[in-house]
Order: structure tokens, then C-alpha cells, then sequence
């Protein structure tokens, strides 16, 4: 081991590797508070493509394990440390090396910050999509490694969906180039498309190429509150099959409200007798947008109350509201977010779902989710220093997670796998679907370095 350090400090030089217990610590796990996880040992941070090389040559040759790490935001424990291993940090490869206007692409390194990223391209007229709910710190690998989510994915699609290619260093340390720069091309397997999602199983992202859209109008924003989830779902559903597709389509439970009106000591006009909140927008701006919202609004007939605004302050705030709902739950105690995602007309049956589930194990369960694409987070509060809340709180998770694929769905819409969910993506995809993702993992990683335990065994 004093030997593979000594390499790893040739590679990036001697800051560039934490071996120090108390400080690798916070590199060892994510935001998922179930998810197992190990002591490194080292963390190092390479600044960029050559070092990566560097730390995975000198790693595989020890036949020490690499787990790829961001900003440490996920939560499915894809980015925890196993003992042992070498957490490999990308957060200072933090480049924006190209933004191509007349192509609207951009070339990026993975610890880019979202939200610097969105900021950058805005400035010349152009929009990156994906909008994770911490896209204030999140990087674009560990979006690009989870095919992480967001509030506009009922409009814009998942990560994926902005990607045009990738850099990524292999398991012998050679550099793979996928995709392309152009807006077509079907040349051979589609391997962006592999590595996005592969939650750094399969390889290390150093490099991407990115789809732009043009900068979007200034959003209206559209509020409708429900004295019962049914009837919030049906207005979901309607809106869909009315072939509407507003930017952003999110919804709010009873809890949820409550728990972000004391957090901000605000009332968001729901009042007291509301079971669900439908938020929505629209960024087609003009005549088009507010032809959009009214067909909404028309829609939202059996609402209590239904709020509309052009103005762009007003509807960031009840944005913020929105965003602040984990923030916000931890008036109760901490909480623990699942993520699931249903057909949406089933979005009604997954909250009554959550609800009997809270019941049950006794404790508070609040349900908010990307309504545009049936993507729920039902988030458990729970004391985690008491045992048996411990316990019923892992119960109630799990139980979540069957009831979504219960009405027909996915144990995970945009959070991923890690290492909280190797047995559901094993009963969602059943043998033969694992067998495939085993057999593409010794194709590309035979020896199991990268990431190993993660979203299934070998």
C-alpha cells in the first residue's frame, strides 16, 4: 500500500491525496443515510484527464478498487466508499473547456457545478436542461454517473437527454471517446448512452459534450390546490392526455405543505383543508404560455383554488417553496427520501400508497414529486439515534419501493441504484436482464475495479 500512495502522489502530487482518517471520513458516503459504506484508503483528486489514467493504472496494478466520486449530493449510496479503496474526486476537474453558440453544444469536465454551467451558457442565449434539485452543488459527473433528474424533465428529459458524447478513462487506463458533435449519428452502439447511469461501474467521465437548447422565456407559473389527492391526480393525468406539456408539472402533499410553510413562515395560500398542491409552468413564453396555463387552469376545475402569474419573482418563490421540501422536513426530525416512479395516472394510488405505509409503521411520511413524469420522492422523518425508528423507517422505504412497482413501476426514476437498491434492480429487471448488465461489467472491467458493490454484484 505505501508503495501504491507513493505512485497515487506521483500522479496528482502530494495535496492531491487525503490518506488522514479524520479527513477521508467525509469522502466516504453520500446523502443516503442506509446505504453501507467503508473507510477509504485515500481520497485523491486528480486535475485531469492524464493524472486519472495515472491513479486508475497505478490502482489496477495494486488491484486496489476506485469508487468515482462528485460532490457527494446523490442518494443511493453510488458514490460510498467500500474499505480499503481509493475515492476518486473529480470535483477540481471544474472546466467549462467549449460553449459552441452556433452549434449549441458545450464541452465540460466532470466537476463542473450545475448551476455554474446553466449560468455560463445563459449568458450566451442558451440553456443546459437538467435541473436536479441540487443543482447549486452538484457536478455534472455525478449527473452524468446517476442520469440524474430534475423539475423540467416532463419537458426536457432526464440527463441523458443533453448528451452528445463522452470522454471516459477505462479499467487499463486507455481513454474511450463516444458519440459525436453533430446533432445526428447512429455509427455503432451507442455507448454514451451505456456509460450515462452506469454510476462509475464501468469507467471514470473526464470529459463531455453537451446539448444546448436556446434560452427559454421567462416562466409563468401556475398554482392549484386539491382537497384530495385523487382529484390532483386525475388533473395530472388530464393535463397529459391533453397533450399540454408545461416546463415544469410538480406536485406537493398535505405534509409537504405543512412542513414548508413553518420552515419559511410563509403561507402558500393552499389553505387549510388542502391535500395536494399541483405547481406548473410554462417557459413557451407570450400568447403561448398563457394559452398553456389556461387550458391548465381549465382542467384544474375541481381545484379549490387556482393561482396564476407572469410575474417571474412571484412564481420563484413558490419555486423555492418547492425546493425547500427535505430542507424543510427536518422541523420534524431527519429524513430519508425514496424515489420512485409510476405511470402518471398512478400518482394518486403511490400517495394513498405512502400514506397507509406511514400509518402502519408510525411515522411521517410526505410525498413530493415531479408530477409531469410520475417521478415521486415520498421522504420518511424518522430519529435515527432511536433503533426501532431506525428499523421502521428502512421498513416503510422498502415498502415504498414495492408499491411503486406494485401500480407498474421503477424503484428509481432519477437517483439511481448504489448501493441501497441492489435487490429491487434485481426484481425489477429480473435474471436475464441482470446476467446482461454482469456480462457488459466483465467486458469493460474484468477485474471488478471500478466501483464493485455497486448496483448489483458480480
Amino acid at each position: 500500500m505505501e508503495t501504491l500512495l507513493a505512485e497515487l502522489r506521483t500522479a496528482v502530487g502530494d495535496s492531491g491525496v487525503l490518506t488522514d482518517a479524520d479527513v477521508t471520513a467525509s469522502y466516504q458516503r453520500d446523502m443516503m443515510p442506509l446505504a453501507p459504506h467503508g473507510s477509504p484508503l485515500a481520497v485523491v483528486f486528480p486535475l485531469n484527464t492524464e493524472q486519472v489514467q495515472a491513479v486508475v493504472r497505478a490502482c489496477a496494478s495494486a488491484q486496489v478498487p476506485i469508487v468515482p466520486r462528485g460532490a457527494g449530493s446523490g442518494l443511493s449510496g453510488a458514490a460510498n466508499a467500500i474499505d480499503g479503496c481509493v475515492v476518486l474526486v473529480t470535483t477540481k476537474m471544474d472546466a467549462i473547456i467549449e460553449i459552441d453558440t452556433d452549434n449549441r453544444l458545450a464541452v465540460v469536465e466532470p466537476g463542473v457545478i450545475n448551476l455554474d454551467l446553466r449560468g455560463a451558457v445563459e449568458k450566451n442565449g442558451l440553456f443546459y436542461p437538467p435541473d436536479p434539485s441540487s443543482y447549486d452543488w452538484c457536478t455534472i459527473g455525478g449527473n452524468l454517473s446517476t442520469n440524474a433528474g430534475g423539475l423540467c424533465c416532463v419537458k426536457y428529459g432526464v440527463t441523458t437527454d443533453s448528451v452528445l458524447g463522452l470522454e471516459v478513462v477505462l479499467a487499463d487506463g486507455e481513454v474511450l471517446r463516444t458519440g459525436r458533435r453533430t446533432v445526428k449519428g447512429v455509427a455503432g452502439y451507442d455507448l454514451t448512452k451505456l456509460f450515462i447511469g452506469s454510476e462509475g461501474t464501468l469507467g471514470v467521465i473526464t470529459k463531455a459534450t453537451l446539448a444546448l437548447k436556446p434560452l427559454p422565456q421567462a416562466p409563468a407559473t401556475l398554482v392549484a390546490a386539491f382537497s384530495s389527492t385523487a382529484t390532483a391526480g386525475a388533473a395530472v393525468s388530464r393535463i397529459v392526455r391533453e397533450g399540454l406539456v408545461p416546463s415544469l408539472m410538480e406536485i406537493m402533499d398535505r405534509t409537504s405543505i405543512e412542513a414548508v410553510e413553518q420552515y419559511l413562515k410563509t403561507e402558500l395560500g393552499a389553505g387549510p383543508g388542502c391535500a395536494a398542491l399541483l405547481i406548473c409552468q410554462s417557459d413557451a413564453g407570450g400568447e403561448q404560455a398563457r394559452h398553456e396555463l389556461q387550458k391548465i387552469e381549465e382542467i384544474c376545475l375541481e381545484a379549490d383554488l387556482v393561482y396564476s402569474t407572469h410575474d417571474v419573482n412571484e412564481g420563484r418563490d413558490l419555486l423555492t417553496a418547492r425546493r425547500a421540501v427535505l430542507t424543510a422536513l427536518e422541523v420534524y426530525g431527519s429524513w430519508l427520501t425514496d424515489d420512485v416512479c409510476v405511470p402518471r395516472t398512478r400518482i394518486a394510488e403511490l400517495i394513498q400508497g405512502c400514506e397507509d405505509i406511514a400509518k402502519e409503521v408510525g411515522l411521517k411520511i410526505a410525498v413530493v414529486g415531479h408530477a409531469g413524469d410520475g417521478n415521486m420522492h415520498p421522504t420518511i422523518v424518522y430519529d435515527p439515534t432511536d433503533a426501532d425508528q431506525f428499523a421502521r423507517a428502512q421498513k416503510a422505504f422498502d415498502d415504498i419501493l414495492a408499491v411503486g412497482l406494485s401500480l407498474g413501476g421503477t424503484v428509481t426514476g432519477e437517483h439511481g441504484i448504489g448501493k441501497i437498491k441492489r435487490e429491487w434492480l434485481a426484481k425489477e429487471i429480473g435474471p436475464v436482464g441482470l446476467r446482461v448488465h454482469r456480462e457488459i461489467k466483465r467486458a469493460l472491467d474484468p477485474e471488478n475495479l471500478f466501483n464493485p458493490g455497486s448496483m448489483f454484484s458480480l
